[in-house]
């Protein structure tokens, strides 16, 4: 049975390869973009099967209104895909107060006004799949990107709240954690050079060296390929909360999560001091 999408940021990289991985196998997509014209030669492609919504998923309003819209197109929505976003790039330091605002406002608020717009018709299916993107900078923060990192670390927290306040009514959440794909000139992207700016400090020129030598050493991979791995993704019947897509994270993130294991065992007997003994104390 053919399922009905409604996907943010699909003008490119890897939500413009869902949106094509969807509609090539006769799934139906309302894909969102914040500029329409970038959807021109999906609906050439695809006709009826693509509604293209122009989206800011800044402007609540507007994402609830097109959510309903694509609900009312297709008469239902089976898999809802959080995409939208764009990484701020700085030192804590340097980010100003706007920088946080706008990187929350896109990264962690669009995301909630898709989930709230969507909910409602998911519940009163019965059933519907809420995916999230976030990234493997969810899991683990790099310097000079730590208003990045605390959207993806909200979004994370977010959605495993979601999962559970919502299995009872059929929807299942499942959080994407991609780690570097060649989404731009067949490359990985290059963190300092892929995303917004914060006016820089030259205190902090020599980090920014030691990352720029790092940057692109990931393997970088195929969009394509994470396109037909979300596809298994939503056609399983029991798919999970968290997913990594590519392979080159991963052996950092089990050294980051066996190091945070260890560090708390380690400091166990300074925790236990900071717990008290107030039931004794109280006898």
């Amino acid at each position: 049975m053919s399922k009905v999408w409604f996907v943010t940021g699909s003008s490119r990289g890897l939500g413009r390869n869902f949106v094509e991985a969807a509609l090539s196998r006769g799934d139906q997509v309302a894909a969102a973009a914040r500029t329409a014209a970038s959807l021109d030669e999906l609906v050439a492609a695809y006709g009826e099967a693509v509604l293209a919504l122009e989206l800011d998923v800044t402007d609540k309003a507007a994402v609830f209104d097109s959510v309903k819209r694509a609900r009312e197109h297709f008469g239902r929505l089976d898999v809802v895909v959080n995409n939208a976003g764009w990484a701020q790039v700085g030192a804590v330091e340097e980010l100003t107060e706007q920088d946080l605002r706008d990187q929350l406002e896109t990264n962690l608020f669009g995301a909630v006004w898709v989930i709230q717009a969507a909910l409602p018709y998911l519940r009163e299916q019965g059933a519907g799949h809420i995916i999230q993107l976030s990234s493997a900078a969810g899991l683990m923060a790099m310097p000079l990107s730590g208003a990045y990192s605390a959207s993806k670390w909200a979004l994370e927290a977010l959605n495993e709240s979601l999962a559970q306040e919502v299995a009872d009514f059929g929807v299942k959440v499942t959080v994407i954690e991609p780690g570097g794909f060649a989404t731009r000139s067949g490359k990985n992207p290059d963190p300092l050079n892929n995303g917004h700016l914060s006016e820089p400090d030259p205190i902090y020129d020599g980090l920014r060296q030691r990352i720029a030598a790092f940057a692109g050493k990931q393997p970088a991979g195929d969009p394509a390929a994470a396109a037909q791995a979300l596809l298994k993704l939503v056609d399983s019947d029991n798919p999970p909360l968290r997913v990594l897509f590519g392979q080159g994270f991963y052996p950092m993130l089990q050294q980051v999560y066996a190091d945070r294991l260890k560090t708390w065992a380690e400091w166990q007997d300074l925790s236990a001091q900071a717990h008290g003994n107030l039931d004794q104390e109280n006898r």
